[in-house]
């Protein structure tokens, strides 16, 4: 047998930062090289996202992933082992049509996308190549790394919603490097710490490593925000802004949304005219999710009004599905895309949004999820299709700062060392 042909395909049962079971793969090639990923799972997901496959009943809670771990060890294996490694369209093919749904639910899309992730690990082992290299391919010119979207305050479902708004996060828009947007970072990340503290506002951590508030409204996250990149000593809208998930189908049914926080309830247009006041008052420079996944005419209303100065990013509406992508792109429903390789099952399906989405001009943010691992993947990624920006969650706990290390190790690699960022000419905020 060829060294490039699959030998084995192995699972496991590990566990994810919730300390809910996940699915790791290792992917062993005849020539001895191997590749092993993790599948992340998110708390807050689109309706039309791939399903991951749990056990249910009592242990743990129905989080069990048994079920996802026979389906690569029997079926999957069985149709990987003795194919080309590097043959990765066809190999997730193979797995696209052995699940035979929509939405990966018989074999899982925790199955899939982790075998998936490790088919491209063990290839670039074969190559000897790292990750990022081998996605980016052919490629020719610089490379650059992504600009981090790093939450500070964490809320919604990543936070027993303390908070309505799930991600209040800020991007270095002034930094000239990766290294450096992380530097700023990290500066207002002890800033907004110190503040919360001595107001006796901090009631923890949240999901993804941001501080878990204790706010009176909504609006005195922003306010605080603020705060912490002043305190920080960088001038808001200009070294440091702020990004925002609203994250609004989680709150919100048929264009009606109740902030419990503010207790308030909300018509799409109502909802829409209050983000608009907050980027008026504010230095946003992004939104994602500001109106439902089921409110696609509010959608698109807020991107007509405001899609010119702002990235209006979709995740709930766009699941890392091209077919979507294209549909959101021809009717204007947001500018940018979230791109999550769990949401679409498999690598290839990831890249087909990811490319959809750059066809039609819009920005493109490869995403962890609230529940990760040790696992970086999402950084080759982003770094070898080309990522305008990267978002991990916080700027603490290890299964983020994994990644943000990753793409510290990336740029010590290149010509220079701190990694140089996209052109502004990337971004859809002005």
């Amino acid at each position: 047998m060829a060294k490039y042909s699959i030998k084995n395909v192995h699972a496991r049962r590990v566990w994810d930062s919730r300390g809910r079971p996940t699915v790791e793969v290792e992917v062993e090639l005849e020539g001895g090289a191997k590749g092993i990923a993790i599948a992340p799972a998110g708390a807050s997901r689109g309706r039309f996202e791939a399903i991951d496959l749990r056990d249910g009943g009592k242990t743990f809670g129905g989080w069990d992933v048994t079920n996802a771990v026979k389906a690569v060890d029997v079926e999957i294996a069985e149709v990987l082992k003795g194919q080309d490694v590097r043959e990765q369209e066809r190999l997730d093919k193979f797995m696209i049509e052995l699940d035979g749904t929509s939405n990966k639910q018989r074999l899982g899309g925790n199955a899939t996308v982790a075998a998936s992730m490790a088919l491209a690990h063990a290839a670039a082992a074969y190559e000897g190549v790292p990750l990022w290299q081998y996605l980016r391919g052919d490629g020719e010119g610089e490379v650059f790394l992504p600009l981090p979207e790093i939450q500070i305050f964490g809320g919604g479902a990543h936070a027993s919603r303390r908070v309505d708004v799930q991600d209040f996060m800020v991007i270095a828009t002034g930094a000239k490097s990766f290294r450096e947007a992380l530097d700023f970072t990290a500066e207002v990340y002890l800033s907004a710490g110190r503040i919360m503290a001595d107001a006796g506002k901090l009631a923890g951590v949240a999901d993804e490593g941001g501080y878990w508030p204790d706010f009176d409204t909504n609006e005195e996250a922003m306010e605080t925000l603020v705060r912490a990149i002043e305190g920080a000593g960088f001038t808001p809208g200009q070294e440091v802004s702020i990004s925002l998930d609203i994250a609004a189908s989680e709150f919100g049914e048929n264009g009606k949304y109740t902030l419990a926080k503010d207790d308030r309830t909300m018509s799409s247009e109502e909802l829409c005219a209050m983000l608009v006041d907050w980027m008026e008052r504010y230095p946003v420079v992004s939104i994602e999710d500001p109106l439902g996944e089921d409110d696609p005419d509010g959608l698109m209303k807020f991107t007509w009004a405001v899609g010119e100065k702002l990235q209006v990013v979709g995740d709930d509406v766009l699941v890392t599905n091209a077919e979507r992508v294209r549909a959101a792109a021809k009717d204007k429903l947001c500018n940018s895309l979230l791109c999550k390789p769990n949401q679409a099952g498999t690598l290839t399906e990831a890249k087909a949004a990811f490319d959809a989405a750059e066809k039609a001009g819009m920005g493109r943010i490869v995403s962890a999820r609230s529940g990760e691992t040790e696992d970086s993947t999402i950084v080759h990624m982003a770094v070898g299709w080309g990522a305008p920006q990267l978002k991990v969650g916080s700027f603490t706990r290890s299964e983020r700062m994994v990644k943000w290390n990753e793409g510290l190790r990336i740029a010590d690699t290149l010509p220079d060392r701190d990694g140089p960022l996209m052109p502004k000419s990337a971004f859809h905020w002005r």
